[in-house]
């Protein structure tokens, strides 16, 4: 029980940098001598120091580390990046134990980590609250298992199941709602639209409502319909624009050919490539639904106001599964599903 109660602080930690890893994961980190928490710290942003790292720095008396644990909530890394290995970090210090919350299914690290603390004579202990490590990892494990992304689809949608009305923009969500969205962007790694939503709707992609750092913003626009003084095209984020003509460079818009013939393989290809470790599918019906018919997804955001009727226009994409959960913002409800 006392050592979910550390890792259950490791996971706090961690989350306080959603967002800003990328594409390292989560990783917190905490400190136990005698029973009192000496020293915590997590990952905040790749480059920098990692959670165990921060979690050593902060201890004020260093000479209480060979009496202590250290509780880590994925396993320290064994390899050389652009820091040192933490897990020879911790054999230096020489803890007495070290927790660990999951292992690490990336092919640098794989129990190497785990393997120097052991050969070290320091006791390690692994697989605890391991379904919550990972769940606070999602996006990481996806992408180094599967070699693709994280894939969130989401959608706002009227009471009687419209997209918009008369085929025109509409406002479909409250504002309560819209501040949630903002902070989903700002949580995933990348957001994508087709050609359609990108020319009808004109959106800029950017978290604008709460704090947080813009997603790499993606647009499939086969023939490169969308004009560049969309919003789409400005400075305000890195952009992948998925064609079938050009493969160009320019400031912060990086355009890559792709191939129409299996489009969606050859889509998670590129996106793995450009180690795009989450993605949010906020395109029109069409490229939703191609995710959807694929079975292409890990989670599903659906914003239904039942109160609306719009009559006439997009329908929603046809999505027949039930709800893990669902929230009421006020008039809006958002329906969450997990695969």
């Amino acid at each position: 029980m006392q050592d979910e109660f550390y890792i259950k602080r490791c996971i706090e930690l961690a989350q306080k940098a959603i967002g800003k890893t990328y594409p390292n994961p989560l990783v917190g980190s905490v400190i136990v001598h005698n029973g009192k928490i000496i020293g915590e710290g997590y990952h905040h942003k790749a480059g920098e120091n990692h959670a165990e790292i921060n979690a050593i720095n902060s201890v004020k008396d260093k000479s209480l580390i060979p009496e202590s644990t250290i509780y880590v909530s994925l396993e320290p890394c064994a390899h050389y990046g652009k820091t040192p290995p933490c897990a020879l970090k911790i054999k230096e210090l020489g803890f007495k134990k070290v927790v660990i919350g999951a292992m690490d299914s990336h092919d640098k690290v794989n129990g190497k980590g785990k393997k120097i603390i052991q050969d070290a004579g320091i006791e390690a202990v692994s697989g605890i609250l391991e379904k919550e490590c990972v769940e606070l990892n999602k996006r990481f494990f996806t992408y180094h298992e599967k070699k693709r992304p994280y894939i969130i689809l989401k959608w706002a949608e009227s009471g009687d199941g419209f997209l918009d009305k008369n085929f025109k923009p509409t406002s479909i969500s409250n504002s309560l709602v819209n501040q949630f969205v903002h902070q989903l962007r700002a949580d995933e790694h990348a957001i994508l639209v087709g050609t359609q939503t990108a020319l009808s709707d004109n959106p800029s992609l950017t978290v604008r409502n709460v704090e947080g750092t813009n997603p790499v913003r993606i647009l499939i626009d086969f023939d490169l319909k969308v004009p560049t003084d969309l919003s789409i095209y400005n400075k305000e984020a890195k952009t992948l624009v998925f064609n079938s003509i050009k493969e160009e460079t320019k400031d912060n818009i990086l355009f890559i050919k792709i191939e129409k013939e299996n489009f969606l393989p050859n889509l998670m290809n590129a996106l793995y490539k450009e180690q795009i470790q989450s993605i949010i599918i906020e395109g029109g019906r069409f490229t939703l639904q191609e995710f959807i018919n694929a079975n292409l997804w890990d989670e599903a955001i659906i914003i239904k106001n039942e109160h609306l009727k719009l009559e006439n226009g997009t329908k929603a994409p046809k999505f027949d599964f039930e709800p893990d959960n669902s929230l009421n913002f006020r008039d809006n409800v958002i329906e969450k599903y997990i695969k």
